[in-house]
């Protein structure tokens, strides 16, 4: 048997699920835990009663039914990791209030398990529209279809009575169980226009070559502006560009009575990290726990794990392996210790710019850089070298009059455009698109530029990147596979120096204003 923490073996019950249904009351229970098969249904408590094994039986949402008393060592359930099974127990509606749930049964690998948890019982307000959705197969073309309907009869109603339907968003050329962990209540696409830039050189450690470089955008020039960015580059010999740092965090907080138990338990958990580690790293085959920084401030103890997680961008990863990590302190620490506790402290500072990921890295670290020939500049951009450095000087200046963690041009516009197109979690630009910008004059007079991007948090594996339009695009870099997230982390950085290089010179040759009324006017 295997020892689970008791604030992990919780996660197990879909909090919110209890209910009332035509066949009983029902409730939900989710391997969040690894693969497993459930052996015994043993016992099952709501409120202060015991339910026979007789009146219990378990919807395996495939239209198979099992009774409690079905289940055995030679009759098990499979129980993947993160299927979902209903419980119904066969008794009359319960009143709404608040219950007390128990569950017990026996699952191998890891052996007995209890459940103990609070739900309760919701009053449903039948005056509120609801989404139309099938507990079984979401996804269905039934499913889909009778949410096209609702939107077509709320709309019509609430907001626009000549509302002719939904149109475009329902073309779409995939099937749409694959989004399936990835958008829910599913109704279809929203089309972005998509244009392609350079090729791209690279002179990279794992990105080697030309490269065309899909965008997904709707802001004329983006695409045009950084197609001269990248013919720039390619004049000069290409971008050099380095990940130079990998890390992805989750950063939880435990509060004592005073600073002094803060401080003891954060020498604690460095003393412990060994046993932290293994328990973090039991819930995936890919994380891997690097280090803890420990930031104490008040009574409270804010640690920051920090992991490795291969070709996965890794958030949801590192934030299950950092919870079944917590739980085991929880368990491991002297009781009553510990005060409370929070799985993110905001530390981690996940979908938020911050000085702290500037400092000390979160996802990608990686760097570009290219000597561009004072010959291309000026034939190109028509600017002089010895214009564009002293434009830096004066926009850092700016940078810090303003309050800018980075003195970046605009990397925001390729890594967005790059993120829809590959299946990236778009939220993270605000975290990615930093960008730390430095240039000088070589002693032959040519510019040299730099940018380090010190939070770039990007995939190959996992979440958008299977979908079919997205996983196409990456196909067209060559980034798919095992090992290729730091390929694409470095001809990121590259379409990001692109984009600074242009908009720089732009800016310093008066282009910029023109250059939008010529390819960014549509009215």
């Amino acid at each position: 048997m295997n020892f689970i923490p008791s604030m992990l073996l919780k996660q197990l019950y879909t909090r919110g699920s209890l209910r009332n249904a035509s066949d009983g009351v029902v409730f939900s229970v989710k391997n969040r835990l690894s693969d497993a098969k459930l052996v015994a249904l043993k016992k099952v408590e709501i409120g202060d009663k015991n339910i026979p094994l007789k009146d219990v039986f378990v919807d395996l949402g495939d239209n198979r039914i099992l009774a409690a008393e079905q289940i055995s060592e030679s009759n098990p359930i499979e129980f993947p990791l993160r299927r979902a099974i209903n419980v119904i127990t066969k008794q009359a509606p319960l009143p709404e209030g608040k219950y007390k749930v128990k569950i017990e049964f026996k699952a191998s690998p890891f052996g007995n398990l209890e459940i103990k948890v609070e739900d309760a019982i919701a009053k449903e307000d039948t005056n509120i529209a609801k989404i139309p959705r099938n507990d079984l197969d979401d996804y269905s073309e039934d499913a889909i279809k009778a949410r096209h309907k609702f939107i077509n009869e709320f709309v019509k109603k609430n907001v626009n009575p000549d509302f002719e339907g939904v149109n475009h968003i329902t073309k779409y050329s995939f099937d749409p169980h694959i989004t399936q962990g990835n958008c829910e209540h599913f109704v279809g696409v929203a089309q972005v226009p998509m244009g392609i830039a350079g090729p791209l050189k690279i002179n990279g450690e794992h990105a080697k070559g030309e490269f065309l470089i899909p965008l997904a955008t709707a802001e004329g020039t983006l695409v045009a502006s950084y197609n001269r960015g990248m013919k720039v580059i390619n004049l000069s010999g290409g971008a050099t560009c380095t990940v130079i740092g990998d890390a992805m965090q989750r950063a939880p907080v435990f509060v004592f009575e005073n600073a002094r138990e803060a401080r003891e338990f954060e020498k604690w958990v460095q003393a412990n990290f060994k046993k932290i580690a293994e328990e973090a790293e039991a819930t995936s085959s890919v994380a891997k726990l690097q280090y803890i920084d420990s930031y104490l401030s008040n009574k409270f103890a804010y640690l920051r794990f920090n992991y490795s997680t291969g070709d996965a961008a890794g958030q949801n990863m590192v934030g299950r392996a950092t919870f079944a990590a917590c739980s085991w302190i929880l368990d491991a620490y002297p009781q009553g210790k510990i005060k409370n506790f929070y799985l993110e402290s905001n530390f981690a500072t996940d979908k938020k710019a911050s000085q702290i990921n500037v400092m000390r890295t979160r996802g990608k670290r990686v760097v570009a850089e290219c000597t561009i020939k004072r010959e291309v500049l000026t034939q190109i951009m028509r600017v002089e070298p010895e214009q564009l450095v002293y434009h830096y000087h004066v926009a850092n200046v700016g940078a810090i009059l303003s309050g800018a963690n980075n003195n970046g041009l605009h990397s925001a516009n390729g890594i967005t455009a790059m993120f829809i197109a590959t299946g990236q979690d778009v939220a993270n630009v605000s975290e990615s698109s930093a960008g730390i910008m430095y240039s000088e004059l070589t002693p032959e007079g040519d510019l040299y530029m730099n940018i380090t991007i010190p939070s770039l948090i990007v995939a190959t594996h996992g979440g958008g990147i299977k979908l079919a339009t997205q996983n196409e695009c990456l196909r067209m870099l060559g980034c798919v596979g095992r090992g290729s997230v730091n390929k694409f982390a470095e001809i990121v950085a590259g379409v990001v120096l692109a984009g600074e290089i242009s908009l720089a010179s732009a800016i310093s040759s008066s282009d910029w204003v023109s250059s939008h009324e010529q390819y960014g006017r549509n009215r």
